[in-house]
């Protein structure tokens, strides 16, 4: 099974999953490796302080990873939530960290997540994402502390309507400029399963921004399940192997202490 490089263990505040039976569900599924990354959301004015304790974090996934070693490989990530204005701490931080892997995501927009009804408040849902997707744009093109952004549109699964009334086509003037300035800089984008999981019909991104990117010339694509609890992991992998493969991709990414290495899909 294609390897999974997006799954949260009780180390995130929003999962109670201990990380071993993350990876033995992983174990069970047939998958050959795998990569934990859970959230470090840093002063982004969430409800729930999204904060991991990187010397127990990274000291006990190791201990884990020598312990699965020969029978599956555990690689060590995080999910950062990326902002401008913390870009020194987040330079710091990355350059501290003996990870394998970064998914930089926007969680956090003006301090709102758009987990929460309140974000969306006092505007239009048009509205809430464009500010969704122009933020994006400028942590992509400022911050460099990540080797893939995660789920694109990500806002789309909270949103008052969801995605009925969102498409690629509809924001394109917003997510072309975030597909080139990741490309520019070498960035993965990730293909993250949960959108089937949150009844979307479709992953984040949608099959259209996959296929955008690769015909803008993308080639590094990341598959995650975002997996909090152990039946999420490897969500939909099927389905999500056929769109990359129709979107022209011939690769999978993994990344192994941050260098790309490629899977044949």
């Amino acid at each position: 099974m294609l390897p999974d490089f997006h799954i949260h263990t009780s180390f995130s505040q929003d999962s109670s999953t201990p990380a071993r039976m993350q990876i033995e569900r992983c174990l069970a599924l047939g998958m050959e490796e795998i990569c934990i990354t859970d959230h470090h959301d840093y002063d982004a004015g969430l409800v729930e302080p999204f904060l991991l304790d990187f010397p127990v974090y990274l000291s006990e996934l190791s201990l884990l990873r020598e312990e699965y070693s020969g029978r599956i490989r555990v690689n060590i990530g995080v999910e950062l939530g990326l902002q401008i204005r913390i870009r020194e701490y987040l330079n710091r931080l990355v350059d501290s960290l003996d990870v394998d892997y970064i998914i930089g995501s926007s969680h956090s927009i003006d301090q709102m997540d758009p987990f929460y009804p309140s974000f969306f408040e006092g505007r239009s849902e048009r509205e809430a994402y464009e500010r969704y997707f122009e933020s994006s744009l400028e942590r992509v093109r400022t911050l460099d502390c990540f080797d893939s952004f995660g789920h694109l549109d990500y806002i789309v699964r909270y949103g008052p309507d969801t995605n009925r009334n969102y498409s690629y086509a509809a924001y394109r003037d917003y997510i072309d400029p975030i597909l080139r300035a990741l490309i520019e800089k070498g960035k993965a984008l990730e293909c993250n399963t949960a959108g089937f999981k949150y009844g979307l019909g479709h992953p984040n991104p949608t099959e259209d921004v996959l296929r955008r990117y690769r015909q803008l010339g993308g080639e590094q694509v990341i598959l995650g399940s975002d997996a909090h609890v152990p039946e999420h992991i490897g969500h939909s992998f099927d389905k999500a192997r056929a769109i990359l493969l129709s979107c022209g991709f011939r690769y999978l990414t993994v990344y192994h202490k941050r260098n790309p290495r490629y899977l044949p899909l």
